[in-house]
């Protein structure tokens, strides 16, 4: 990929350097040689970026050419978005504290150049800020306010704006970051790229990371590219083609964020920011699969006003789930009034709303992996020894989750299927895990999973390879389709 430095100070940059062109803002705007260019990374350091000045259409050039501006568009008007300074603050909140600790002063300035700052102890802090809002030249201003840091304000700054004094640290930081971006070499020419996001520290990953190796071997045959990139590198979404999302998803958490961005960037994303809001939200799956006359258990969506109803409509035992419950974690069987009771009152602390529904036991569920659509696999999760969920959250180890049997999905239960198909088609056309229980001969859906887990030897065990190839084949199908125009 080319990477071009589009700037008004030509003068500042070696020109020594092959694999970096400096390019004047008038000659990239007007000039076919650029227009022309495909799959170029613009690093736009004009004089402004104000609304419809040189840098402005700069950017949005780049974008409308297929190449990949930093700052993007959409990057200026994220610099604007208090809502997303907030959030950012939360997210850094314990590496800003802890950075900023030192600071006598009640203000602090740090000035963000490709990712650094001069002052070293800064490093982490600025990577981190340059990741997240995608300026080659940035300045993140930070107000001390009742013994917390907090983050004020962040602006991508231009080229007129920097001290002269500290030019040659920024031309040798740009040049160390182009140089680390060319430390990874393909043995072979691919057509796309993909990213697949996960976190080595997760001790339950989506997938493990054998599985991970058949996926990015059933890419590389495809034509595809795979790099595995963590929460740290949310500033080169831009750099692929595809996200797989391999990490544990939420709405209020960095998976979000980078489901998010990548699809605002035109990425192919697996899971979107759709699905994960859809499916992490236990009321609204209520909702949607009730109206559409999904079999599902007996439901009741809980507040305050109807909680003292619910052993009477539900009988005991009954389950009660938060509605952002996963891997069981928030879900509990209370078995009579007493604990019915106490359990709502430390579910309400933390949510308005509560799911509450019959309890029906069985020796398995039904997980049907659903995408694009399509059945991918068919499993019997069993419930963990001497418990009635699939997971048994306080055994660490030992005992703590039952056995799995796969099976292809045409000895699968047709029923079983159908309704996991109907309750997937309703979320999108995403990777799904769909829960199905089988009580008294009947189907119903317990819930709809974004990020269900896939793991070699199990979820693969009837595929094996081919399970990989569908998958990539679907990625590659929607990667053709958006490149050409095709929604």
């Amino acid at each position: 990929m080319a990477t071009l430095i589009v700037t008004d100070q030509t003068d500042r940059w070696p020109a020594d350097d092959p694999n970096v062109t400096v390019v004047d803002p008038t000659a990239y705007i007007t000039q076919s040689q650029y227009s022309d260019l495909r799959g170029a990374k613009v690093f736009n350091l004009c004089q402004t970026y104000r609304y419809q000045s040189v840098g402005y259409y700069v950017s949005l050039l780049a974008e409308a050419r297929g190449h990949r501006p930093m700052p993007s568009v959409g990057a200026m008007q994220d610099w604007k978005t208090r809502s997303i300074i907030r959030l950012i603050t939360e997210d850094l909140d314990d590496l800003i504290q802890k950075s900023l600790a030192p600071i006598k002063s009640n203000r602090f300035t740090l000035s963000i150049y490709f990712g650094k700052n001069l002052a070293k102890r800064y490093d982490a802090l600025a990577w981190r800020l340059f990741n997240l809002f995608q300026a080659p030249l940035m300045r993140a201003k930070f107000l001390l306010e009742k013994d917390r840091w907090q983050l004020s304000s962040v602006n991508g700054i231009s080229a007129g704006d920097v001290p002269e004094a500290h030019w040659p640290f920024i031309v040798e930081t740009s040049l160390e970051h182009f140089s680390k971006r060319r430390g990874v070499t393909k043995t072979k020419k691919t057509r796309f790229d993909m990213a697949i996001l996960r976190n080595t520290d997760d001790p339950e990953p989506p997938s493990d990371e054998a599985a991970l190796q058949k996926f990015a071997k059933a890419a590389a045959q495809q034509g595809m590219a795979t790099e595995y990139i963590s929460r740290e590198d949310y500033g080169r979404l831009a750099e692929f083609d595809a996200l797989f999302i391999r990490d544990t998803t939420a709405v209020n958490h960095y998976t979000y964020r980078f489901a998010r961005r990548a699809a605002a960037e035109g990425l192919v994303v697996v899971d979107d920011p759709t699905s994960i809001l859809r499916c992490t939200n236990k009321v609204y799956l209520a909702e949607l699969l009730t109206r559409h006359k999904v079999p599902v258990p007996k439901t009741v969506v809980a507040h305050r006003e109807n909680a003292d109803t619910l052993g009477e409509q539900l009988g005991f035992p009954c389950v009660l789930k938060r509605p952002d419950s996963a891997f069981s974690l928030g879900v509990v069987k209370v078995k009579d009034q007493a604990e019915l009771d106490r359990k709502l009152k430390e579910f309400f602390a933390d949510s308005e709303l509560v799911i509450a529904q019959e309890f029906l036991p069985t020796d398995f569920d039904w997980r049907i992996g659903i995408f694009d659509q399509q059945p991918l696999y068919a499993c019997k999760y069993f419930m963990a020894k001497g418990h009635w969920q699939i997971i048994r959250q306080e055994n660490a180890s030992r005992g703590r989750y039952g056995k799995l049997e796969t099976l292809p999905v045409e000895l699968a239960p047709r029923k079983a299927v159908q309704v996991a198909l109907k309750a997937a088609n309703l979320i999108g056309d995403g990777l799904y895990g769909v829960d199905v229980k089988e009580s008294d001969g009947k189907f119903y859906v317990i819930e709809v999973n974004d990020n269900p887990n896939i793991d070699s030897g199990c979820e693969d065990a009837v595929l094996k390879q081919e399970l990989y190839r569908r998958m990539v084949s679907i990625f590659v199908k929607r990667i053709e389709q958006k490149k050409a125009g095709v929604e």
